[in-house]
């Protein structure tokens, strides 16, 4: 742990707690505080491996009028621990304002290496997985219809995240501007008890999942377009 370094970015696991490296407990351990998302849901894992620190909330409600805070106590000599609820802070979950704004400050930053749900989801595909792009959770409403059209003639992999309520919309939304056939892999709840994926056409994997009660988080790797 570097004496120097004032800001720390710690994976978390995305599923089993067993998920998480040395170094990462050591850290958590070392720090002043830890900023998290739900208390919560982090002190489930300070409590599995006795970590004993204050965790202060950061999370997109609150980042826009907290950053300078915590910034201030990073120029004061505060060493901090930012962790998500699952996987890595700033891909898909808060990180990127206080990340940016300690950078500008010159202060020294640590990013672990750790979960994240995509690359799994993505290797145990099978699709080409030497290139592809990461676009996280598709617009809602606003941008959606015109993200869409944008990525139809993608040719490399694509990996997106889903939650349960909307993950059938999606699919319908991605049969029409990707057409029914298109490969496709649909992976939930990794590293946890009932982590499942399923493969095929886009229609296929749309008709498993309309017999299905839908839990869990869900990455989609989609093939890409081919010329």
């Amino acid at each position: 742990m570097s004496i120097e370094t004032k800001l720390f970015i710690v994976p978390t696991p995305i599923g089993n707690l067993k998920d998480i490296t040395f170094r990462a407990i050591e850290i958590l351990n070392n720090v002043d505080y830890i900023l998290c998302e739900d208390t919560r849901i982090s002190k489930k894992l300070l409590f599995h491996y006795k970590i004993s620190k204050p965790l202060k909330l950061y999370h997109t409600h609150n980042e826009h009028k907290l950053v300078n805070k915590y910034i201030l106590d990073m120029k004061m000599g505060k060493k901090i621990c930012l962790i998500s609820d699952a996987g890595t802070p700033s891909i898909s979950d808060p990180g990127y304002l206080l990340v940016n704004e300690a950078n500008k400050m010159n202060l020294k930053i640590e990013c672990l290496p750790g979960a994240t749900a995509l690359i799994p989801a993505l290797v145990k595909s099978g699709l080409p997985s030497e290139k592809f792009v990461f676009e996280g959770f598709l617009p809602n409403k606003k941008g959606r219809i015109k993200r869409l059209n944008f990525l139809s003639k993608e040719t490399r992999t694509m990996v997106f995240y889903e939650s349960p309520v909307r993950i059938l919309k999606t699919i319908e939304d991605l049969k029409t501007f990707f057409g029914k056939e298109r490969q496709v892999s649909i992976s939930r709840e990794i590293s946890k008890i009932h982590e499942e994926t399923i493969s095929g056409t886009l229609s296929d994997v749309y008709n498993i999942l309309l017999k299905q009660n839908i839990k869990g988080e869900i990455v989609i790797v989609l093939n890409g377009h081919k010329k």
